[in-house]
């Protein structure tokens, strides 16, 4: 039996359940209703706001492999499962699967994307077409502009992404109004998907959110590698404090004129507690200027 994720699994199976053809709008709108719907414990997928509403990147990823394991077919338009990917799905079809395409194969196109509009407002506060495919409907336009994040006071923040999805990472950003994504990694390179530089900064991006990195913020992986309790994690921070930080005024001074000239920034780094990542040094020396206070939201 090919080795696969539970999760690349699960995914041939709802295709296959749609009859293992479906146009790409489709496909990601009815993936995104059956995560909805079965969101007790950890979500298959999760979807950020996108131009036509729910996307996940995540999904595509998959897909990506998927084909490359000859489990999809390379179509551009069209999820399209092959053969193999049949028998991969074999004769047992989940019921779950099952019972939700019974119900939702009918439904396509822009009356397919209204009905996950309305039934989670947020994902479409970026769409593009959200006038038209709810044809007025003036109440669940209304709840999708007060789904709309409102930017608050802090212009600067700090988020970790251990622990979380990219597209989870990224509706926090959208939802705390970030405008510019610094990321603070010496090296930004990740085995978790999402999270390399290159995959990271190209999804941000796709959602308006500016990325930079300023790799001389980091902390050489040679030093991390000598941490091994919490007090050698308080030693690196207040030698980084001391010895690294006065030399990045630079650095530092770049991120306070994008927050002067109304960036909204989030540094971001890999632990999910600030005070277990050096980003927090970061932040308490860029809360010290003496123009505006500046203060810090952890996310």
């Amino acid at each position: 039996m090919p080795r696969l994720s539970a999760r690349q699994r699960e995914l041939l199976i709802l295709l296959n359940a749609f009859g293992g053809r479906a146009a790409n709008l489709d496909f990601q709108k009815w993936l995104f209703l059956y995560c909805h719907e079965h969101s007790e414990g950890q979500r298959l997928y999760d979807f950020v706001p996108y131009r036509f509403g729910a996307f996940s990147f995540t999904s595509y990823s998959d897909r990506r492999k998927l084909i490359e394991r000859g489990f999809l077919a390379d179509e551009e338009k069209v999820w399209l499962i092959t053969d193999d990917g049949r028998d991969v799905v074999g004769d047992n079809h989940d019921l779950s699967a099952s019972s939700f395409a019974a119900r939702f194969r009918d439904l396509r196109g822009e009356a397919l994307v209204a009905e996950s509009y309305r039934r989670a407002p947020f994902y479409a506060t970026r769409s593009e077409i959200a006038d038209r495919v709810l044809k007025g409907d003036a109440a669940v336009l209304s709840r999708i502009n007060a789904a709309k994040p409102r930017t608050g006071d802090q212009a600067l923040a700090t988020i970790g992404y251990e622990g979380r999805s990219l597209e989870v990472y990224l509706n926090e950003l959208l939802r705390a109004g970030v405008t510019l994504l610094c990321d603070v990694r010496r090296n930004p390179i990740s085995r978790k998907y999402g999270f390399s530089k290159r995959t990271l900064a190209r999804s941000a991006e796709s959602l308006g959110i500016r990325y930079e990195h300023l790799p001389q913020l980091g902390i050489s992986s040679e030093k991390r590698r000598q941490v091994e309790t919490t007090a050698d994690l308080e030693a690196l921070f207040r030698d980084y404090e001391r010895s690294s930080l006065p030399q990045q005024g630079e650095a530092l001074d770049t991120i306070r004129r994008w927050i002067a000239k109304g960036e909204r920034v989030a540094l971001t780094c890999y632990e999910r507690l600030p005070e277990h990542c050096h980003r927090h040094c970061v932040a308490g020396a860029l809360e010290l200027t003496r123009d505006k206070q500046i203060v810090t939201a952890h996310l």
